[in-house]
């Protein structure tokens, strides 16, 4: 009889996937409201990548970012300092690949059309504070994430002159990843 799941991850021989969890779940087992894996990728970027022309918008090696993803769902020590992590574009794919394969995004699902409604309200004073309504109602973790997230945007943003990316830019590359709804239509 082969063992159980449950068996294989309290031997420690299969562990808790980081990449493709619910948010709350990798939260929950980082002890934190901010996976670790995310707030390394960040201070990563933040050192290494913030004048990098085409920071989040050009790719890196997918089958580093594959390599990375592997070491991430399989090791609990991981350092992104490491020579083979050295392309700051494999830690950006990574950190993309890791909010895209999220079963809900980072909005979740539920606030899809609440936010596509607010985003439409023309009188902006207006629209800020349902924006900010909602924002507030999100769930800690994602709350938690998504500041600490849009803090180093705004900090990528900043460099644009070296980086050649506008909040513009950001926008198009993390925006259908963050808030998407759950039927895609069309």
């Amino acid at each position: 009889r082969r063992p159980s799941l449950k068996t294989l991850q309290e031997k420690g021989i299969i562990k808790d996937q980081i990449f493709g969890a619910y948010l709350h779940n990798v939260c929950e087992h980082d002890g934190s409201t901010v996976p670790h894996f995310v707030k390394m990728c960040i201070k990563a970027v933040e050192e290494r990548g913030l004048d990098v022309d085409g920071i989040y918008r050009v790719s890196g090696n997918l089958a580093t970012i594959q390599k990375l993803r592997f070491v991430v769902n399989q090791e609990e020590k991981l350092n992104l300092d490491d020579s083979q992590w050295e392309d700051i574009h494999v830690v950006t794919g990574a950190l993309k690949m890791f909010f895209r394969e999220l079963p809900e995004p980072l909005f979740p699902y539920c606030f899809f059309e609440q936010f596509v409604e607010a985003i439409k309200i023309q009188d902006h004073d207006s629209q800020v504070k349902a924006i900010k309504d909602l924002v507030q109602r999100l769930p800690k973790p994602n709350y938690d994430t998504m500041k600490i997230l849009f803090a180093h945007l705004q900090k990528i943003a900043a460099k644009e002159k070296m980086n050649l990316m506008s909040p513009q830019s950001l926008g198009i590359v993390f925006g259908p990843t963050l808030l998407r709804p759950e039927k895609e239509t069309g």
